[in-house]
């Protein structure tokens, strides 16, 4: 076993007062009970004593374990609980899973994004439950008279062999309440694991296809009323005024007013982003009264003017700078296009690459281009607000609730101990519910209301309103001498209004004259997260031209990023290379075998392969072309990830990563005229069919023993040029422009 101080756990166990019936309370802090759900009120237990942060036993031995972070579907409410039960030592099936509200002083940063939070909570989800089960062991030692050491603790009985005696966890609970923290504690080792590494279904899974309440669009409180908003038509605009006259004598409709979501002097936090600051507001009795006033109100709008704001990221501040003007499309390729051919901000610099480049045999070049993209969740933006004088709840679906109690906080002018946020599974997210301009809205609504409000947007103003991610481009050259092989390489890249670049990553480190390079170009178009951030876009082209190099030299895909990730392990060049090229060639290898990669007779082959957010991915995509339009036939997948929680959810995950991917490479774009949006709903907005999904995904996990990274994201950026690459197989023709088919269809 691995022993650990349980420090920072400690400083934050109390101890309250006692239960009904004796029982003690020790906890990380106070946290809303633990409520069970309908179907388990027949079984309800006698009395519950909170053991820690994470969880509280019941007298007939079943366990709740709070899921601390926010779940946006990539199965955490399961996972996370399952760790803690684990280290617990409790059978799965007497668990209960409940949601933890947003509780500062009980978890530490109760967070989605970043494919982080099985990383982060791993080492204080297991010592949660080691910790618990250490004082259940105490409790049946003082209980017995018999050393602690001698007690074994599984499936939720304490068995002490020399004296024949053995307790449940729920008969021991309230004793074990009373015990002392342990300033260290015993964690499991691997091979140990019963739980970890095993597939458990999605606690929600039945309350999810039965059509149980969950999401934040399905809160409903007594007296609620409806609230939407309505915002300029374009970007660079503002509002002016509002014609209400008709619109607020409509049926149902209480009252229409104006706000402003942050005021005018408030330094914006990193997820502060927002697009209109000022809105418009109907609020009524019902969601389809305001949508028909919404259609009745009439605004008035005047263009903004450029503008530097002063930006805060967790302590680092920055100027971003948002220009006037109506932006197009058109004009946003002609400028990248222009800044591109001039001199860009060097990152980082190998050898000598303009002498390479002057001295090479062949120089290869290749400009990759990628448009603004929507996240489109299915569950719209949406969030209830009751906010009285000096006291909020909120309850819906965001990534950051601890990020945004702070900003609501200043704008509502009531503490942050007054305010409570609920969090419901979210119905989509990777990055939209980041930015929770939304509820601050909700919330200033509420209050101007002095009502309870549920806020909820329509598909067109999710979609018209941003947040997107950035239209990117890069240019790739490579210089090779007479023998064919790589001597240089060198990207140049940038975005409208942010860089793609990670200079420190593959091929870095793999090539002995190595040029970095970018740029990036302002807009007033709302950008922010969007699934692996930059990765979904610069992978996509970086593994693209890998795969024309690796033709050039006369090598296989596989084999030539082989031979390159040998170099980067062996003999790296530089030293701030941020990936291990020994597991980054590990997923190669792995994805090689398992597609059978030298069978290649009766379908075009693609392969890439990406290292984002702590974790390794590798995929070959098999296609065939029918009626001039790409099949998806299988998609093989390799991920090293570190050690796996819940296989099945984790190929779930990678599973919804390769489609989402493939949907984008093919369809996804959102383009502007004159500041307005081309593409307001999914009539004009391409998203991928379930016909056209890959017929197979077949995911393979390394086998690891490393703490678990990232899973959300990592399987998402390679695809694109999987397939981009599995279709110059089938067609001869090369991929430059997103989305694909749309370039085809412009080619001919």
């Amino acid at each position: 076993m691995t022993t650990v101080k349980t420090k920072i756990g400690r400083r934050s166990f109390i101890k309250s007062s006692a239960l009904a019936g004796g029982g003690m309370v020790l906890g990380f802090s106070w946290l809303a009970s633990c409520k069970m759900s309908a179907e388990e009120v027949n079984q309800l237990p006698k009395e519950w004593f909170k053991i820690n942060g994470y969880l509280r036993i019941a007298d007939n031995g079943q366990v709740t374990i709070l899921s601390p972070n926010p779940e946006g579907g990539q199965n955490v409410k399961t996972s996370m609980p399952m760790i803690v039960a684990d280290e617990l030592g409790v059978d799965w099936k007497d668990v209960i899973v409940e949601q933890a509200p947003l509780d500062t002083a009980a978890f530490t940063l109760q967070f989605l994004g970043g494919s982080q939070s099985i990383r982060r909570g791993w080492e204080g989800l297991r010592m949660a439950g080691a910790s618990a089960k250490a004082m259940l062991i105490a409790a049946a030692a003082q209980d017995w008279q018999v050393p602690s050491e001698e007690i074994s603790a599984r499936n939720g009985i304490l068995t002490h062999t020399e004296s024949d005696k053995s307790a449940s966890y729920g008969e021991m609970a309230s004793a074990a309440a009373t015990m002392n923290v342990p300033e260290e504690v015993q964690l499991k080792e691997i091979k140990d694991f019963t739980i970890i590494g095993t597939s458990q279904k999605n606690v929600d899974g039945h309350k999810i296809v039965t059509g149980k309440p969950l999401f934040g669009v399905d809160t409903y409180k007594e007296g609620m009323l409806t609230a939407m908003i309505v915002t300029p038509p374009a970007f660079g605009l503002k509002l002016k005024s509002i014609d209400d006259s008709e619109a607020k004598n409509m049926p149902g409709i209480q009252s229409i007013f104006t706000i402003k979501v942050f005021n005018d002097d408030y330094e914006k936090a990193f997820f502060d982003t927002r697009t209109f600051n000022e809105v418009a507001v109907i609020v009524g009795n019902s969601t389809w009264e305001v949508m028909n006033a919404k259609k009745a109100l009439k605004i008035d709008c005047e263009p903004i003017e450029g503008i530097t704001e002063t930006r805060n990221r967790f302590g680092r501040k920055w100027e971003e700078y948002t220009p006037g003007g109506l932006e197009s499309t058109a004009k946003h390729y002609a400028e990248m296009e222009a800044i591109a051919s001039k001199k860009a901000t060097v990152k980082r610099r190998d050898g000598h690459p303009e002498n390479a480049f002057k001295n090479a045999a062949k120089v290869l070049e290749a400009t990759y281009t990628a448009p603004f993209l929507a996240h489109n969740c299915m569950e719209p933006m949406n969030f209830f607000a009751d906010v009285s004088d000096n006291k909020a709840l909120l309850i819906g679906p965001l990534q950051k609730p601890e990020l945004t109690e702070q900003t609501l906080s200043a704008r509502l002018g009531i503490p942050i101990e007054n305010i409570e946020i609920q969090m419901t599974r979210l119905g989509g997210g990777y990055g939209r519910r980041s930015y929770a301009h939304w509820l601050v809205e909700a919330a200033l609504i509420s209050q101007k209301m002095k009502a309870p409000v549920k806020l909820v947007y329509s598909r067109e103003d999710d979609m018209t309103n941003g947040i997107y991610r950035p239209s990117y481009r890069a240019t790739y050259r490579a210089a090779l001498d007479a023998n064919n092989n790589l001597i240089g390489f060198h990207v140049k890249t940038g975005g409208i209004p942010q860089s793609p670049l990670h200079e420190n990553r593959f091929p870095a480190g793999a090539v002995e004259n190595y040029l970095a390079e970018d740029w990036t170009i302002d807009t007033n178009l709302t950008v922010g997260s969007f699934r692996a951030p930059s990765s979904n876009f610069i992978a996509c082209a970086e593994q693209s031209f890998l795969d024309e190099v690796a033709e050039a030299t006369g090598k296989d895909p596989i084999d030539f990023r082989l031979e390159l990730l040998e170099r980067a392990q062996h003999n790296p060049v530089g030293e701030n290379n941020d990936y291990e090229a020994h597991r980054y060639a590990g997923v190669l290898k792995l994805v090689k075998e398992k597609s059978n990669w030298s069978n290649r007779d009766s379908v075009a082959r693609g392969v890439a392969a990406y290292f984002c957010h702590n974790s390794y991915a590798a995929q070959v995509l098999d296609l065939t072309w029918e009626n001039n339009e790409p099949v998806v036939q299988k998609v093989t997948c390799a991920i090293d990830c570190g050690i796996v929680v819940n296989p099945d959810a984790a190929t779930n995950l990678a599973e919804g990563g390769i489609v989402d991917g493939i949907g984008n490479a093919l369809y996804g774009e959102i383009s502007f005229k004159d500041g307005v949006p081309d593409q307001q709903n999914f009539d004009t907005y391409r998203m991928i069919r379930m016909r056209e999904a890959p017929k197979e995904i077949d995911v393979h996990f390394v086998e690891s023993d490393i703490h678990p990274t990232g899973l959300g994201e990592p399987s998402f950026p390679p695809i694109f040029a999987a397939l981009a690459n599995a279709m110059y197989k089938a067609t001869g023709k090369r991929s430059y422009k997103q989305p694909f088919l749309k370039e085809r269809e412009l080619l001919g």
